[in-house]
């Protein structure tokens, strides 16, 4: 799949980084259509696309889009509870909740009903991809990618492409080129067995160990290390969750 053939992308799971997921690539022009399991989670996507911190509405009211902007962009989502409304999306990104097994079993289905040659991403945060992907068909794992956004994904720039020694340089270049038409800029990682965690997590989680030890040497406070981050390294959060910090220890 090239980027240029891109018109429809699906994304599988709603809630805050499937809208966002959503949202971002409705805005840049794209047709959407979010699959979610009930129409309670439909409906509070739909509701968060639209009147959330980060929604679209927002952005008119902030002067990012025009009015008639917003309709269109809107009007070119759809939102279903059937897999099979999905089958002719060129690209499907998994924002589904952050477990391995779940996420395999999905792709599994998703593999049988959506065309083959669209490409598969997955948003976790830090599973290897290859073993996201472990059971879609053979075909398929060349097509198979780990997109991985910051939340919010409207307003965060970051993208982490990490790519499996399966992913062909095409599905790398279409995804990369995806990322920067929607305004991300991309990092790409090396998909690596026995690791939970790309760039972003892996340096901050090492980060918040070193802090915590120091935390539980005594020789700072909690308080002091995130006002040190936050104020020193202009870090937007600590780690403890204080003086503006993340809002829970790590």
């Amino acid at each position: 799949m090239k980027f240029e053939d891109v018109k429809t992308v699906g994304v599988l799971g709603g809630g805050i980084m499937g809208g966002g997921i959503a949202q971002t690539f409705c805005v840049a022009g794209y047709n959407v259509v979010v699959r979610d399991i009930s129409e309670e989670a439909i409906n509070a996507t739909h509701e968060a696309m639209f009147n959330g911190k980060w929604g679209i509405k927002r952005s008119v009211e902030l002067g990012k889009l025009k009015f008639d902007e917003a309709v269109a962009a809107m009007d070119r989502v759809t939102l279903t509870r059937y897999l099979e409304e999905m089958h002719n999306c060129d690209i499907v990104i998994e924002a589904i909740p952050e477990k391995l097994d779940l996420k395999q079993a999905v792709f599994a289905e998703l593999d049988a009903a959506v065309k083959p040659e669209a490409i598969f991403a997955s948003n976790t945060s830090g599973f290897v991809i290859e073993e996201v992907g472990r059971d879609v068909s053979e075909s398929r794992k060349p097509l198979f990618i780990g997109m991985h956004y910051s939340n919010p994904v409207t307003t965060m720039k970051m993208c982490e492409l990490i790519y499996t020694p399966l992913t062909s340089q095409e599905t790398i270049d279409t995804c990369r080129q995806l990322a920067e038409a929607t305004g991300k800029v991309v990092s790409m990682v090396k998909d690596t067995p026995g690791t939970y965690g790309f760039l972003l997590n892996r340096i901050f989680g090492a980060a918040a160990r070193e802090a915590r030890a120091i935390a539980e040497a005594g020789i700072a406070t909690k308080e002091d290390i995130d006002k040190a981050m936050i104020t020193g390294r202009n870090w937007p959060s600590g780690f403890f969750g204080s003086r503006g910090g993340i809002g829970r220890e790590w």
